[in-house]
């Protein structure tokens, strides 16, 4: 697609976001009028979500959260990462649908952020300055930049407005997934949202973002396996962020690489996973693909986007220390207690369908002590689990919210899985995990 057809200018006022958001429900609320006839027609009686969750309407929704960018879009990409393993499909159905959808600001919106932030004769500040966008995503588009000393950077740009909506554009959010019916109401979702409206605000901070990116450049200083941008303080703000540009080829074009090749890179990830869940103390939670490039001269892997990163508690690290040691251990029972511990389900579900929970429970364990490495491009066991879990989707009163902070480190881990598969890659994750969790006892 060209850039022309992906250019749209960001709404930045309240009332103009405001506006949108009562276009996608009014649109909506069509949908479902006309669906619902039609069903009546049919001589069915549809319950509202089901009216809701059309392919038009989800297509209304995926296409009006990605042109209003910020917390709007990026709520549904916090969620979309394979958590549908633990939250309730048809939320992750609708959001996960933005994942990929990325407008990029008009030239004329581009040049009046950069001049607020640099002043208007920010020109004079490089040799080169590519107008068009080499990426664009929910907060802000990357741009590649030349200092006059020859230095390469690359620069993310917030898109205006993005900060100041957050709060009202992840209640609207919200609002709308309620008044659709797709949520029970018994579900509680508060706090879910105050952490995503936290992480977002964190996210919308550059200045923030450069210290954690500077932060994971120190803690891997020494491993050469990867490479994390310096930052260019001086060309950095609170609604810009400046860094080195760093070669590298998409992440996913691997899946053509040698076997040995696809395995090394995905267990140098799972590595790093564990490194900063149990030793390092901090997390970058975003696993999505474009954060990771590959430098495949020197097979080494970039590291992008530092916006979710911060700390991760000794209580959460702890809960998944307890959730992996009964896994290896293979005992059922442990592992169900660490697990609900842990909130990964509630007691509603060990109440209500405490069969397929043991089953399932049997089944990681089993795939977790299996010999050998870990067949990452054999998903049959995770279809086997969403297979005889459709019972529990179904059940409303089952559904549950893990702690916020679980979802967000699982959110990594879930993303970082969806990689190996997508590459197809082999590795011993149990000899890993376990030699992990003997260096941070």
């Amino acid at each position: 697609m060209s850039d022309d057809r992906r250019e749209r200018a960001v709404p930045r006022g309240r009332i103009s976001r405001l506006s949108r958001f009562g276009r996608m429900a009014g649109g909506v609320a069509g949908g479902m009028l006309s669906e619902g006839a039609r069903r009546l027609a049919a001589g069915e009686r549809p319950k509202l979500s089901d009216l809701a969750l059309t392919p038009g309407n989800m297509t209304r929704v995926a296409d009006q959260l990605s042109q209003l960018r910020g917390a709007a879009m990026k709520l549904g990409q916090m969620i979309s990462m394979d958590t549908g393993d633990m939250l309730p499909p048809e939320l992750t159905e609708i959001l996960g649908r933005v994942r990929d959808r990325a407008y990029h600001m008009p030239p004329k919106q581009l040049k009046h952020v950069l001049a607020a932030e640099w002043g208007e004769n920010w020109r004079g500040r490089f040799a080169l300055f590519q107008p068009s966008p080499i990426a664009a995503a929910s907060i802000g588009q990357v741009h590649r930049a030349r200092l006059p000393d020859g230095r390469e950077l690359a620069i993310k740009v917030q898109y205006p407005g993005v900060a100041e909506s957050i709060d009202a554009d992840v209640d609207n959010v919200a609002t709308l997934l309620r008044v659709s019916g797709v949520l029970p109401k018994t579900l509680n979702i508060t706090p879910m949202l105050t952490e995503a409206k936290r992480q977002l605000h964190q996210e919308a901070d550059y200045i923030r973002e450069g210290a954690q990116m500077e932060r994971f450049r120190a803690a891997l200083a020494d491993d050469e396996r990867f490479v994390v941008p310096a930052l260019e303080p001086d060309l950095t703000t609170p609604r810009v962020l400046a860094m080195t540009f760093e070669e590298g080829r998409p992440i996913e074009s691997l899946v053509d690489a040698p076997q040995d090749e696809r395995d090394r890179v995905t267990k140098t990830i799972i590595d790093l996973v564990l490194l900063e869940l149990f030793i390092f103390g901090f997390m970058q939670t975003d696993p999505n693909f474009a954060n990771y490039r590959y430098q495949p001269e020197s097979g080494r892997i970039v590291l992008l986007d530092f916006g979710a990163a911060g700390d991760v508690s000794a209580d959460t690290a702890a809960r998944y220390a307890n959730m992996l040691r009964a896994g290896l251990g293979g005992e059922r029972e442990e592992l169900k207690a660490a697990a609900l511990a842990a909130g990964f389900f509630s007691e509603t579900i060990v109440q209500r369908h405490g069969d397929f929970l043991n089953r399932a429970l049997d089944l990681i364990i089993a795939e977790l002590n299996r010999p050998g490495p870990f067949d990452f491009g054999d998903r049959a066991f995770v279809k086997v689990l969403r297979q005889e879990g459709m019972e529990v989707a179904a059940d409303r009163q089952a559904w549950h919210l893990p702690p916020v902070d679980t979802v967000f480190v699982q959110r990594k881990i879930s993303g970082t899985a969806l990689l190996g598969a997508r590459l197809k890659a082999k590795v011993d994750v149990r000899s890993m995990v376990a030699d992990t969790l003997g260096s941070a006892d």
